[in-house]
């Protein structure tokens, strides 16, 4: 059902029509898909529904002008253009809709996103690049309103850079940059400050990007009136008009039911991105909603009689159709018999994907008949067994929990026989686990073998000099040699490129590599994460720097709900190896000694989060990930660029391991565990307490996602029968999260003569000054005290109360 990419000026009024009568066909497939679907809501087989009727024409437009090796970054209402590309179909719609767990038949996500959330594949199942230029490509769509926008940039972006680095291996990815990225989001979710955000960056940078803004002058129930100034999105962006002196953007406006003029501005919108590189904005008017917002309600109880009655009238679909009539493209007779036949076909794919669909469970359930018919023979139970046996005969359409909850309710009734057949219902369920759960539980992290726990360990070297410098020096000297070897590697960010980072951890590398690869980008932390994102995914290895921990949380929605699930949510088949880089821990003041790492180590499940306690350990971190192919978050010590440490001789190859812990100091009294800059201040307590006869075992975590995956903290515990966790985090904070991992997981539990206990910063941010940090953090007196009021409950005696 592909539409053909172009419509050509000089062709025949046959092939004219052909290609016009093609379009029709999507749109009207996608209407009757939109209008089932809604009802297979309503029924309960799916649980909710969100549908792209009413968008249909613009869609087809936008897909004429797309081009392979382009982009879309989506909105959920985009099926129609999904169905144009040939990379969305009737039965795979309906199988997105059953949230179907085979990715042949929901290629989207699995089974993982709920229906309308689109993407296709850049990766093969082993992990392997596809070549994206010979494909259309769509990322992997957002719930969140306005998400997708900053991961536009950077697939933007990257054509840009491909065109103007020919230095960079392309293969697969770019062919000289003419690629355009394609957004689309709702006239509504124009008034989230990340739509802004990227509207702006995106002319500062001059990328080829498209972005169509549907307006149905809706945001659910909301009027435009109440969510947009002058109630019109061009109108207010026209002070980013390009001129004939300044760069900017090129504006459009068009009525979402006019074919003819769609066709027309989406070719000259694709052809100024394409070649110029110049962002465009194409703003689509008059567009209606035919079924509301989602099946969660509906649209009669917020709009009024004449806007419905406006809506009817003005439908895309309808005008399309009147328009091929009065022009003797199509006659009233052969419309209506295309439109039987394509809802015939709908209706005959909803029942096929409906079938595919139940069709696992029905044989699971009928295993399940089999064992509880043997151990009702045999059980004392019987009746009770054969009451499960029933239900589930009685259930036609089961789903997995339906079975799988039975099975295990089963198990209770014979709980205190001992027979071979409730040995073969256990090895069911086991079984069963083993089949089902990796369908809603892989790819959080990468499964081949770029993971990045699978980099074999490379200690840093160190020639007979032994040459001390200051961190930022070994950290700028490293990224030189990362350079070098990786002709895709970029950075940006705030002050990143011409003083080379706020802690000179750059210093001169912009002037010897460029400003493309090592570049400045303005206040804006959303988007910078996104141009990594989108930048990852085409295939370059960007590393973006958000110049404080504090400020992560201006992105921090875009790295929890886009770069963390990424993997996840396309179930392996799209991924975006970003580094995220920034500086925090103990400083002074609010705004810049953030330790937010317990927010951060449970909204970031998916990426890695790296606590390097020194600038040798956090070089090793880049040196590890730019080897493998997964996503993460680095926090370099913010006290720490102006320390010494020894140089390396083995720059660029040395490698910190990830997810492995390192014990600093070995003792026999306590296991102490912490990260980052506290360790310094614990190394120096652990020489202190020496003096009084108590000697610690210091672990630093170096990772806290993942966290000791070899399980060494519990191996020290087993040694010293006592834990005690430091953390400036506050308290609940990641120190919980440790406490969980080696208590829990670990069953440290069993080795514990004393309570496992944490110390923590207070639960405010830290105030300004030393003294701030002092009476904030856990401070060095503190720690002391806490150690020494641990064994002194162990050995009042030996260790009489310290005040």
């Amino acid at each position: 059902m592909q539409a053909k990419t172009t419509l050509q000026k000089d062709i025949s009024f046959e092939e004219f029509r052909k290609q016009v009568l093609e379009d029709y066909t999507i749109a009207v497939t996608s209407r009757e898909c939109s209008l089932l679907g809604r009802r297979e809501v309503l029924t309960g087989k799916a649980k909710f529904g969100i549908f792209g009727d009413g968008k249909e024409v613009p869609q087809l437009a936008m897909a004429r002008a797309f081009r392979n090796g382009d982009f879309r970054s989506g909105y959920y209402r985009d099926q129609t253009f999904m169905m144009a590309i040939g990379a969305l179909n009737a039965d795979q719609f309906f199988a997105g809709l059953y949230a179907h767990t085979d990715i042949e038949a929901e290629p989207m996500s699995a089974g993982r996103q709920m229906g309308a959330h689109f993407a296709t594949h850049s990766h093969h199942e082993d992990g392997s690049w596809k070549d994206l230029t010979k494909q259309k490509n769509t990322s992997s769509d957002i719930s969140p309103t306005a998400g997708q926008m900053p991961r536009l940039l950077g697939l933007a972006q990257a054509s840009k850079i491909y065109r103007n680095l020919k230095e960079i291996n392309a293969n697969n990815f770019s062919v000289n940059g003419n690629e355009v990225a394609w957004g689309t989001i709702g006239n509504a979710s124009t008034s989230e400050g990340i739509f802004f955000e990227t509207v702006n960056a995106a002319g500062v940078l001059q990328v080829p990007m498209v972005i169509s803004v549907w307006d149905d002058e809706y945001g659910i129930s909301v009027p435009a009136r109440y969510q947009t100034t002058k109630e019109n999105i061009s109108e207010i962006l026209k002070g980013f008009q390009r001129d004939e002196h300044n760069e900017g953007y090129e504006i459009i406006v068009v009525k979402g039911w006019d074919y003819s003029s769609l066709i027309e501005m989406y070719e000259k919108a694709s052809s100024i991105a394409r070649k110029e590189h110049i962002p465009v904005l194409i703003h689509v008017t008059e567009l209606t909603q035919p079924q509301g917002h989602s099946t969660s309600g509906s649209h009669e109880r917020y709009k009024s009689e004449e806007r419905l009655v406006w809506e009817k009238e003005n439908d895309c679909n309808l005008k399309m159709r009147e328009w091929m009539v009065s022009s003797s493209i199509a006659s009233e007779e052969e419309l209506s018999e295309l439109e039987k036949g394509i809802k015939k076909e709908v209706r005959e794919a909803k029942k096929r994907a409906w079938s595919s669909f139940l069709a696992p469970m029905k044989i699971h359930k009928k295993e399940l008949l089999s064992l509880f018919e043997a151990i009702a023979n045999t059980s004392v139970n019987k009746v009770f067994i054969n009451k499960l046996k029933n239900d589930l005969i009685a259930n036609d359409e089961p789903s997995k929990k339906n079975v799988i909850s039975i099975a295990r309710k089963a198990l209770r009734y014979i709980i205190h026989e001992e027979t071979p057949e409730k040995e073969q219902l256990k090895n069911w369920i086991a079984n069963y686990y083993v089949e089902i759960q990796p369908k809603y539980s892989s790819h959080l992290y990468s499964e081949d073998d770029l993971n990045a726990t699978k980099i074999r360990a490379v200690p840093p070297e160190y020639s007979e000099e032994k040459e001390e410098v200051d961190g930022r020096v070994l950290l700028r000297d490293n990224f030189d040699k990362l350079f070098e070897k990786h002709s895709n590697l970029l950075i940006f960010g705030e002050d990143t490129g011409n003083i080379g980072d706020v802690n000179q951890g750059l210093e001169g590398l912009q002037k010897k590599y460029g400003e493309l690869r090592i570049a400045d980008t303005g206040i804006r932390e959303a988007t910078i994460v996104g141009q990594g994102i989108g930048l990852a995914m085409r295939g370059l290895r960007p590393i973006a720097e958000i110049q404080y921990l504090d400020y992560v949380m201006y992105a921090l929605q875009i790295m929890s709900d886009d770069l963390a699930s990424l993997l996840y949510r396309t179930c392996g088949r799209q991924k975006a190896p970003l580094i995220i880089r920034t500086r925090g821990h103990r400083l002074e003041g609010i705004w810049h000694s953030g330790s937010q790492m317990g927010g951060l180590i449970h909204l970031l499940r998916g990426m890695y989060v790296l606590v390097p306690r020194n600038m040798a350990k956090a070089a090793g971190f880049y040196n590890t990930l730019l080897e493998s192919n997964e996503p993460a978050l680095i926090i370099e010590p913010l006290n720490g660029y102006r320390l010494k440490e020894q140089l390396p001789s083995n720059l660029g190859e040395f490698k910190t391991p990830i997810g492995i812990v390192e014990t600093v100091k070995e003792g026999k009294d306590i296991t102490v565990v912490s990260y980052g800059s506290t360790l310094r201040i614990i190394e120096q307590v652990a020489k202190e307490l020496l003096e009084v006869d108590i000697d610690i075992e210091l672990i630093d975590c170096q990772t806290l996602l993942p966290f000791d995956i070899q399980h060494d903290i519990v191996k020290s515990v087993q040694k010293t029968n006592r834990l005690l966790v430091i953390d400036e985090d506050v308290p609940g904070g990641a120190s919980a999260y440790i406490l969980n991992e080696v208590i829990e997981k670990q069953n440290a539990y069993q080795f514990i003569d004393s309570a496992p206990q944490t110390l923590t910063a207070k639960p405010h941010r830290p105030a300004y000054g030393t003294d701030g940090d002092y009476f904030s953090k856990p401070n060095a007196e503190d720690i002391f005290e806490k150690i020494y009021a641990i064994m002194h409950e162990a050995s009042p005696k030996k260790y009489p109360r310290l005040r």
